[in-house]
């Protein structure tokens, strides 16, 4: 299940990446657990942590409660994470 189910449009009519904020929930394994950053969000989805930690120029064990920026691909999959500030 994709973090961004409620966004009907992934890629802008400009051809840019559509970007979504999400949270860290925790670490699970190697894996990090992703939300998007909203009241009421989704079930969370995992991507390699090592991964998400090496985009966003942090440490594996810094991610957890994290909020980042992300951009979503054409099969609604995240990637580009960056530290929101």
């Amino acid at each position: 299940m994709p973090i961004v189910a409620t966004h009907a449009d992934q890629i802008t009519e400009d051809g840019m990446s559509e970007q979504v904020k999400v949270r860290v929930l925790l670490l699970f394994g190697d894996q990090a657990e992703i939300v998007a950053d909203v009241p009421d969000p989704a079930e969370p989805v995992r991507y390699p942590a090592a991964q998400v930690a090496a985009e966003a120029g942090v440490e594996v064990r810094a991610l957890p409660g994290m909020r980042l920026w992300a951009s979503v691909g054409k099969d609604d999959r995240l990637t580009g994470f960056r530290v929101a500030e």
